[in-house]
């Protein structure tokens, strides 16, 4: 059987529609935030970076170091800011620094 190439689209599109219809999009978009925190954060930030995961749109970070901890508070509202931007606010709208 023939396919109408009209009727054709992108291979990312295929793959968006996919996750959503199996309901894994949520997990994929926070795998993708977790797998983006070092290019997104820097490598000096990612280094102190013990462990970071989304849960429920909050972006959980556990830190090395309380300092470290207190400093990026102080950029928590930048941080939200450029991950919103990356991702969209469905995906992140919180960050929690442990």
């Amino acid at each position: 059987m023939a396919r109408d190439p009209h009727n054709a689209i992108h291979i990312s599109q295929a793959i968006q529609e996919l996750l959503k219809s199996a309901n894994l999009k949520p997990k994929f978009d926070e795998a993708n935030v977790v797998a983006s925190w070092d290019r997104i954060v820097g490598k000096a930030i990612a280094k102190r970076t013990k462990r970071v995961y989304v849960r429920n749109k909050v972006l959980f970070v556990e830190l090395q170091s309380p300092s470290m901890k207190h400093e990026l508070s102080y950029h928590k509202s930048q941080m939200l800011e450029l991950f919103k931007k990356e991702f969209g606010e469905e995906v992140v709208g919180e960050i929690v620094f442990m």
